[in-house]
């Protein structure tokens, strides 16, 4: 198989999880994509400037974690104007947007155009929020690796989460980056060119 795998993380920055993703990913020699809550953002800023410094794709993911359902067309403007002014506060300029749950309306779309932003899914889910170890969710992922995998992490404890902590996705990062290059697949940011949307 040829192809590449992306790595992405939503709900961060954390400050004490996100730090440790970063560390992994570096041992890993990989770099990732990373759909940040801006709410986040405002509390760790120096690990959002972490990220981007380690050469990691910086993308949109929300500035209130609520599906798109439950906001109006106005709401989510509102909250995306917010999302994208505290982001162009720290330099970054997204260019890509993964909602919260992955939940898109009609207004997503239109928000989404107005501002310029792809809207970015995943192929691959590892459901690292429930605390599975990482052995299981390495199995069942790397069952669903393609040529174009996009796969969802979590570097913080977003809502809904039962986990109390993100260890074991630390843990998954080292071997699925392995078993990702043993079929061949490039381990790239989105910024590099991976498909699976």
């Amino acid at each position: 198989m040829t192809g590449t795998c992306t790595l992405t993380f939503d709900d961060g920055p954390d400050p004490t999880w996100t730090p440790r993703v970063l560390d992994e990913l570096g041992r890993a020699r990989v770099r990732a994509t990373f759909f940040v809550d801006t709410g986040r953002v405002a509390r760790a800023p120096g690990v959002l400037r972490a990220i981007v410094a380690e050469g990691h794709d910086v993308e949109l993911h929300c500035h209130r974690h609520v599906r798109h359902t439950e906001r109006s067309l106005e709401e989510l403007e509102h909250d995306t104007r917010a999302a994208l002014s505290a982001l162009a506060r720290l330099g970054v300029v997204p260019s890509r947007w993964r909602t919260p749950w992955g939940v898109r309306t009609t207004a997503t779309s239109t928000v989404a155009a107005r501002h310029g932003l792809e809207l970015i899914d995943w192929t691959v889910d590892t459901h690292d929020w429930r605390g599975d170890a990482a052995e299981a969710m390495l199995a069942d992922a790397v069952a669903e690796l393609t040529s174009s995998s996009v796969v969802l992490m979590h570097d913080a404890l977003g809502p809904g989460a039962t986990r109390t902590g993100c260890s074991a996705t630390v843990e998954l990062i080292k071997p699925l980056v392995g078993a990702a290059r043993r079929r061949g697949l490039r381990v790239v940011p989105l910024s590099a060119g991976s498909a699976g949307q």
